[in-house]
């Protein structure tokens, strides 16, 4: 980093001599580099936010309110106020007009270039004021009489604090003068998909033309944005691809199909797997036959049955001798795995071990003991399956459940806890979601990885209506809730805090406990929430599985993997507050029985434009897919990625909601130029990625 830091150093400082001008080139330089901004490729890139327009200047007497316009006049007052507050008023007038200049925040340097009989050309909004005409806090700088107007749209580019649009102009400037402008696309390529040349682009963006489309800049769907949002898709597929290749050159055990305990396991399930569970299955037995170690996401909506097929997968690998492990993000679901998969895989004579922080010492160096001697064969917990003091004897299939929940550093961890007997061997990954990945998001994100799909769901789910109710009615809630227990029901009541925010003033599940608890008497209200002690909820969840407890007020914890057939109704406090992923989530825990189930979103208005469309998106639809690609549309991609891509930024130009056509020829693009044009492609990946793509092969 130092020694990036110096080389923008040398390219960025203006003149300066002496200690003082070394200490401010390597201040920029560190601002620079905080931007991102490490060499020329970077400032080459590092292309504008959006476009002013200073080629014309407008009569003060013609300019109209709420416009952003450009005025030029003389300074016929200039003076600093303190009545209603502190500021800087210069009075300015161009022979059809006056206007208001009014500075809140200046500097004395400000006031001596403001001096009366100063020519200032200023841009700015301009608003009716209490004195009449006004802008406040406008771009200003001096002119002299009869100065050129530009004769192109300014630039204007993302900035960091102490980094002035002027010098970033003058280092983009002279970094294109000494960088090279080559194609890294094939002509047949460029050619095939109608793309500008990069150079030509490049300066398109950083100098655009007088008779440029201003819309089409603006709204980023001129050609040369067409080329920049096409190599930034490229470089992402080149790097994915390519890490993907890495990972097959690795030798993961070989787990034959059709052993006797995955043969057994299927003869002993209650029920058929259906056509999507026995597809996912197919793809990932033969995934595990391979040399090489499996990568592969099994997505799939709530209550799909993903488990049953992560059950599959890790007697495969115990059929073959070796062990597998099943990690969760929360005590909460790891649990639930643990408890269903012990019922199911212990029956097989299949010895299963539960391993999580909050364990005593003596049972957790038990459950370490019977992992490192290989006496357990499928260990199921939470982080604590990574901690150092765990050591696997043979370690075939690791399998992460909410993987976007877990960091790449952690995920590795996992992965790197067995060599298998010094075989130098890594075992199969499986990653889990219940959170469906959109395809343009699979394809970007997700290309470097196998993706699996449940898409249908079990026989026998009935349907979860959602109503969308005030806050106001919470009593007519309350006495819905009631009347579900008389007839038999559970109900979980979700609030989106612990205790009392003085921010977000926000009905808490402690105090929602104990209204709850006054209004029904005749019933068991339980509560749980992340700051219980281990062994209380794991209490309070027994007692409301088995029916002690009617009524369950929870925050998130319970979002995920939780599962009592004879909860029906759901009720979440402040809907308005959660994202749409959450929501489906949590509406995930009911409709799991027979019984005809209900989600109420209970909301507090005024509700803003955002949360109105989640809201309405969870009232019309339950499809988990149709509700992924409207949450990615909202929120961007980082609610489906979670930690996946820490370390570098999302997408800077690409916006897979409108570009998605654009990811499929890139994805294309870059399989045929690894095939037919590798050192093009190094030089592409250079250009783009600048050798920061070392977290994607994770």
């Amino acid at each position: 980093m130092a020694r990036a830091a110096a080389g923008v150093a040398k390219k960025a400082t203006l003149p300066a001599s002496g200690a003082s001008g070394l200490v401010a080139a390597s201040a920029r330089a560190l601002k620079l580099v905080r931007l991102g901004l490490r060499g020329d490729a970077d400032l080459v890139l590092h292309l504008p936010l959006r476009y002013e327009d200073e080629t014309s200047v407008t009569p003060i007497d013609h300019a109209i309110g709420g416009d952003v316009v450009q005025v030029e006049g003389v300074v016929q007052d200039c003076e600093v106020q303190y009545r209603p507050r502190r500021q800087l008023v210069v009075q300015l007038a161009d022979g059809s007009g006056e206007l208001t200049l009014r500075f809140l925040n200046f500097y004395g340097s400000q006031i001596k270039q403001m001096a009366v009989g100063t020519r200032l050309r200023v841009r700015g909004e301009l608003r009716s004021g209490f004195f009449g005409r006004e802008m406040v806090h406008p771009k200003c700088h001096v002119v002299e009489e009869g100065a050129p107007l530009p004769d192109r749209l300014t630039p204007v580019y993302p900035a960091g604090e102490g980094l002035s649009q002027t010098l970033l102009r003058s280092l983009i400037t002279r970094a294109l003068k000494s960088y090279p402008l080559d194609d890294t696309l094939p002509d047949a390529l460029r050619s095939r998909y109608r793309l500008m040349p990069f150079g030509a682009a490049v300066l398109a963006l950083h100098f655009p033309q007088p008779d440029v489309n201003e819309a089409a800049l603006a709204e980023r769907s001129h050609p040369a944005w067409i080329r920049m949002k096409f190599d930034e898709l490229l470089a992402q597929q080149l790097s994915l691809k390519r890490a993907q290749q890495a990972r097959r050159e690795r030798n993961a055990p070989p787990l034959r199909a059709g052993g006797p305990l995955v043969q057994h396991f299927l003869e002993q399930l209650p029920f058929a797997l259906t056509g999507a569970q026995q597809r996912v299955w197919r793809e990932i037995s033969a995934d595990l036959l391979a040399r090489y170690p499996m990568q592969r996401l099994l997505q799939g909506d709530v209550g799909s049955g993903k488990t049953v097929v992560a059950a599959l997968a890790a007697l495969q690998a115990i059929d073959n001798g070796y062990q597998a492990a099943l990690m969760a993000p929360t005590e909460i679901l790891a649990d639930q795995h643990f408890r269903k998969l012990s019922v199911w895989i212990e029956a097989l004579g299949v010895p299963v071990v539960w391993l999580s922080g909050s364990m005593k010492r003596k049972a957790r160096n038990e459950s370490q003991a019977r992992v490192e001697s290989g006496q357990a064969r499928l260990i199921i917990g939470t982080h604590a399956l990574i901690q150092d003091a765990v050591v696997f004897e043979n370690l075939g299939l690791s399998i992460v459940d909410e993987q976007h929940r877990f960091g790449v550093a952690q995920r590795l961890a996992l992965r790197a806890k067995s060599d298998n007997a010094g075989q130098n061997q890594v075992p199969h990954q499986l990653m889990m979601s219940a959170t469906p990945i959109p395809r343009t998001l699979a394809m970007t994100y997700y290309a470097d990885l196998e993706v699996s799909t449940i898409d249908e769901l079990p026989p026998g789910r009935t349907p979860v209506v959602t109503r969308l109710i005030d806050a106001g009615r919470r009593d007519e809630v309350i006495a819905r809730v009631h009347a579900a227990v008389l007839e038999g029901r559970q109900v979980y009541w979700v609030c989106p805090l612990i205790e009392e925010s003085e921010v977000l003033q926000l009905q808490t599940a402690v105090d929602t406990h104990a209204v709850l608890s006054a209004a029904l008497p005749d019933l068991m209200v339980g509560l749980i929430h992340g700051r219980l002690p281990t062994a209380e909820k794991a209490e309070v969840m027994d007692a409301f599985t088995l029916g002690a407890v009617q009524v369950l007020v929870s925050t998130t914890v319970i979002e995920v993997g939780v599962d009592v057939p004879n909860a029906s109704l759901m009720v979440i406090e402040h809907a308005e507050r959660f994202g749409l992923s959450q929501l489906h989530q949590l509406r995930g825990r009911v409709g799991r029985g027979s019984a005809a189930s209900a989600c109420i979103l209970l909301y507090q208005t005024p509700l803003s434009p955002t949360a109105r469309q989640r809201l309405r998106t969870m009232r019309e639809t339950t499809d988990g897919f149709e509700i992924a690609r409207r949450d990615l549309e909202l929120r961007g991609p980082g609610e489906f990625l979670g930690q996946r891509q820490s370390g570098m930024a999302l997408l800077r130009f690409a916006d897979l909601s409108s570009d998605a056509w654009l990811v499929d020829q890139a994805r294309d693009a870059a399989v045929e130029m690894l095939r037919d044009h590798p050192q093009l492609a190094d030089q592409h990946l250079q250009r783009w990625m600048g050798g920061r793509e070392e977290f994607l092969k994770a």
